[in-house]
């Protein structure tokens, strides 16, 4: 049963960063893609990036410069590197096994001074 879980997320200041990873268990195969998706208050999901099996990656234009996707495929591990953040970037952040129905359970940014 393949897992997907998400940390790093907290409360940062307008300009900071942080790193989240998505870290998936029970996948048997490697590489693999997955996507970053975020909902924030009263909005819907809307999808920051992804990672393609190939290395490639895509983002939102809301987040492109600022946001960096990567992946560790030795740790099943895909990361999101969040810089100069904003207030409107306050979300829970969701990895996605592209391919799949399986979810994270999301992890919490909150952008505020």
């Amino acid at each position: 049963q393949v897992q997907l879980a998400e940390s790093g997320g907290g409360l940062v200041q307008p300009g900071g960063s942080l790193r989240l990873s998505c870290a998936a268990s029970g996948i048997a195969f490697s590489p693999f893609g997955m996507g970053w998706y975020r909902q924030g208050p009263g909005k819907m999901r809307e999808v920051v990036g992804r990672i393609f099996i190939n290395g490639s990656t895509r983002y939102a234009d809301s987040v492109k410069d600022r946001f960096t996707i990567s992946r560790d495929n030795a740790k099943y591990t895909v990361y999101l590197q969040m810089n100069n953040l904003k207030p409107e970037d306050t979300a829970v952040y969701y990895c996605h096994l592209r391919g799949t129905l399986s979810w994270g359970q999301g992890t919490q940014v909150t952008v505020s001074s």
